[in-house]
């Protein structure tokens, strides 16, 4: 494949994509959004895409761990498997991610509510709006209620 894959002489669609996946991580469905943009063959987008998976050089079980890590620090096990799922990555691949993102969720969901409360909901609307800030970035709401509750996350 050379440079007959885009019109204009540019880059070949498998150099884009391995350009793209020289900056970091895609899952599939985001390289074929950005090759689309090049090609308007979908047929030759997916060989291109078929052979670098082939090659190893884009993984969507890759992309799926670079992102959990990415994210985990912010977020809770929720929301970072919703924005796989919206990204294509399969349920198969997901599973394990899923388990040591619920495992490690609780120490997680501490640190960022250490870091944006640092204490205890003062009254009703208090633990609204801590309660609310936790869940709107995907925590479970047993974790959140364990950690507003002022209980022990290894009880």
């Amino acid at each position: 494949m050379g440079n007959e894959d885009t019109p204009g002489g540019g880059p070949s669609l498998k150099a884009r994509a391995i350009a793209y996946l020289s900056r970091r991580e895609h899952s599939r469905l985001e390289l074929r959004r950005k090759l689309a943009a090049h090609c308007d063959d979908p047929d030759r987008i997916e060989a291109v895409l078929d052979e670098i998976q082939r090659q190893h050089w884009q993984s969507d079980q890759r992309y799926a761990e670079s992102y959990a890590q990415r994210q985990a620090p912010r977020q809770g096990a929720a929301r970072i498997l919703q924005s796989l799922r919206r990204q294509g990555v399969d349920e198969e691949s997901l599973r394990a991610l899923a388990d040591r993102l619920t495992d490690t969720e609780a120490g997680r969901a501490r640190e960022v509510w250490q870091r944006k409360f640092g204490q205890a909901p003062a009254d009703a609307r208090d633990y609204a709006r801590q309660y609310r800030f936790l869940a709107g970035r995907g925590f479970s709401a047993d974790c959140v209620r364990r950690i507003l509750g002022g209980r022990d996350i290894e009880d």
